[in-house]
């Protein structure tokens, strides 16, 4: 967590803004960035690194274990919030308190890039250290900031459990299906593809309609930019992680059904 100010029961404190830690890790905070920092009370996410490249939130010292970049991915995540946060008038002890908006599409991005819904160290349920370097070089899943060798913060006491899988409605053959995200690379002008059409179903669905036309619905035009772009920023992407093309956090998010 930011944990950018130290409050108590007695003496609570205002939330940082969210816009200020946002400018923060994109400027004079970049040697500290994570991947990702989230709002756990309105849901709006900001994306500093891409998910297969190091951020920098780590300690990660020289001669030891890798930690900054270790394995396929080490996705470092950010929640804006510390003890005794005041927001809207209402003081939140733990960030398993807050409403933990966007969560579930975190935890869908995160899982697309391969992790496991597990706890090597035990899901955090207090401010302790607990590590194991054997258990990080090993084992996959969520680590908390205070379960990485090297480091000595001890946040950030809790976290939200994982969504539960989804159940299939009854007399339904399965669970729903979404399509996967086909990479950056495939969203490009012109091709055709009924991928495109539900997309351009389920960009229209979730408001974000800048479609002239839903002629030719099923091939990437101008309208699929300008109605993207349009869903990432309601997502509270900014700057170029609001531009074309999508990304797997946006993608993952929109539920595109498969055919």
């Amino acid at each position: 967590m930011t944990w950018d100010r130290s409050a108590t029961a007695a003496k609570p404190a205002d939330l940082v803004p969210y816009e200020r830690l946002r400018e923060y890790f994109a400027g004079s905070g970049k040697a500290v960035a994570p991947h990702i920092l989230w709002d756990v009370f309105t849901g709006h996410f900001t994306e500093f690194f891409p998910a297969n490249s190091r951020s920098l939130s780590l300690a990660d010292g020289a001669g030891g274990t890798r930690t900054n970049r270790a394995g396929s991915v080490v996705i470092q995540v950010e929640a804006l919030f510390f003890p005794w946060c005041r927001v809207d008038g209402k003081v939140y002890e733990a960030l398993e308190d807050t409403p933990c908006k966007g969560w579930d599409e975190l935890h869908a991005w995160v899982s697309s890039w391969g992790v496991p819904d597990f706890w090597p160290m035990g899901k955090p349920t207090s401010f302790t250290g607990d590590r194991s370097e054997s258990t990080w070089e090993k084992k996959g899943g969520w680590y908390a900031h205070g379960q990485v060798p090297e480091n000595n913060h001890t946040d950030p006491g809790t976290w939200p459990a994982f969504p539960a899988a989804e159940k299939p409605a009854v007399g339904s053959p399965g669970t729903k299906k979404y399509e996967p995200f086909p990479g950056a690379k495939w969203f490009s002008m012109g091709r055709k593809s009924p991928i495109v059409a539900r997309m351009h179903d389920r960009l229209v669905a979730v408001g974000c309609n800048r479609y002239k036309s839903s002629a030719n619905k099923d091939t990437i035009g101008s309208g699929d930019v300008a109605s993207y772009e349009a869903w990432q920023r309601k997502l509270g992407f900014t700057g170029s992680a609001a531009t074309w093309p999508p990304g797997p956090a946006s993608w993952t998010a929109l539920k595109v059904p498969k055919g």
